[in-house]
């Protein structure tokens, strides 16, 4: 057994004779952290250590399928960040994936709304409607508009998140789980569909290092769309089984309810937004 040698402890608690303070937790501090390669180990170990906890939280998420959810509810937290923590910190990588490659899937413009969403019809009479009111033309207006949505998309998006929760509570209704197994499940969904956003936002900006322009193919924009909600369907699939349980059978038919919800709810919060960014502004 190696032997500690005695160490005044930086806080004022004396001579220390063991490796960490008893009172505080401090150690000694060795030379090597005062070098530029001290500095970058300690960066090394933060990352990794942070912690290996992140990592073998992403890397769950992505491979296991309600491996997460399980974990959590069992009581087994170590190894992984709470499922709030990795749904925000999924959050902040896509809108600062979506800041990069100039995405909208959210924050998405007022031309948008106008000319390329299924509620385009109506979003163009309220609009016109809301000029009208400010006595303002589309062109002044515009800019108002898109960087309210920014904020709103940033600021609000657990409320869609939260608001999926209502449907598994609903789906396993019989099953009598505690409102807090449908809340954890959904925020680990959540964070895995963020991570698609990064990925289906990103392909397009491809343009970007080539021509200098994100691509605008409508045809790109419907086959991520479909791609993302077979990839959901297909993660729920497993999600559902590892977390809730039941047949094959039973579990593909809920899985596809539950995309389909999903899907709704990505659809009616893009609205929402749009009717919030048009009436604050």
């Amino acid at each position: 057994m190696t032997e500690t040698v005695a160490w005044s402890c930086p806080s004022g608690h004396g001579l220390v004779a063991t490796p960490y303070c008893p009172e505080c937790g401090e150690r000694p501090l060795k030379a090597r952290e005062l070098t530029l390669l001290g500095l970058v180990d300690q960066a090394f170990q933060s990352l990794t250590s942070i912690d290996g906890r992140l990592l073998n939280s992403f890397r769950t998420l992505v491979s296991r399928p309600g491996a997460l959810t399980v974990s959590f509810l069992r009581g087994h937290r170590k190894p992984y960040i709470g499922p709030v923590s990795l749904f925000l910190i999924t959050n902040v990588l896509f809108f600062a994936t979506e800041s990069l490659t100039g995405g909208t899937i959210f924050a998405t413009p007022l031309d948008s709304h106008l000319h390329r969403q299924p509620w385009s019809g109506t979003a163009q009479v309220l609009v016109a409607g809301r000029l009208a009111a400010l006595n303002t033309t589309i062109d002044a207006y515009a800019p108002m508009f898109n960087a309210a949505i920014e904020v709103h998309a940033r600021s609000l998006i657990l409320l869609m998140t939260l608001s999926f929760a209502l449907l598994p509570a609903f789906v396993f209704r019989r099953a009598r789980h505690p409102f807090a197994v449908h809340a954890v499940f959904s925020l680990h969904l959540y964070a895995f569909m963020l991570l698609l956003f990064c990925v289906a936002t990103s392909v397009p900006a491809t343009g970007l290092l080539t021509s200098g322009v994100r691509s605008p193919s409508e045809n790109l924009d419907r086959v991520l769309s479909m791609g993302l909600v077979l990839t959901s369907a297909v993660y729920l699939y497993f999600a559902v089984r590892a977390v809730y349980g039941g047949s094959r059978v039973a579990s593909a038919l809920r899985s596809a309810a539950l995309t389909t919800g999903a899907a709704a709810i990505v659809l009616a919060y893009r609205f929402g937004l749009l009717l919030l960014s048009l009436y604050s502004t």
